[in-house]
């Protein structure tokens, strides 16, 4: 395991019809794994491009929870990176994706550096 990760977060998407199912989604990982589940966003927040509940999870859960997502994710869309500081490249060349690839609203890690 990299010594750079510190964590990982898993991002799920939702809108208004899919709002339960998401909740439901996040609550299990949380209840399963013991993730910190994040606000139920709904409104775009960062550089999410839709509506979305965080997961934060330690890199020794990696193994556990992404494979659990992308089994039970319930047809929502996934959007999992590690955390190491660099929030640009996290998001940028380091994601994964489960579902959907959405453009993500990276300006705002470029402003930033």
């Amino acid at each position: 395991m990299p010594d750079d990760i510190r964590g990982y977060h898993a991002h799920i998407y939702f809108d208004a019809n899919t709002v339960d199912r998401a909740r439901a989604v996040c609550e299990r990982v949380r209840d399963l794994f013991g993730a910190q589940m994040g606000r139920v966003h709904e409104r775009t927040v960062g550089p999410h491009p839709r509506w979305s509940c965080q997961l934060a999870f330690p890199p020794e859960d990696f193994g556990r929870i992404v494979p659990w997502l992308a089994l039970h994710r319930d047809g929502l869309t996934v959007f999992a990176h590690p955390d190491t500081g660099n929030d640009l490249a996290d998001h940028r060349d380091h994601a994964l994706w489960m579902g959907e690839m959405l453009p993500l609203k990276l300006d705002i890690f470029e402003q930033k550096a």
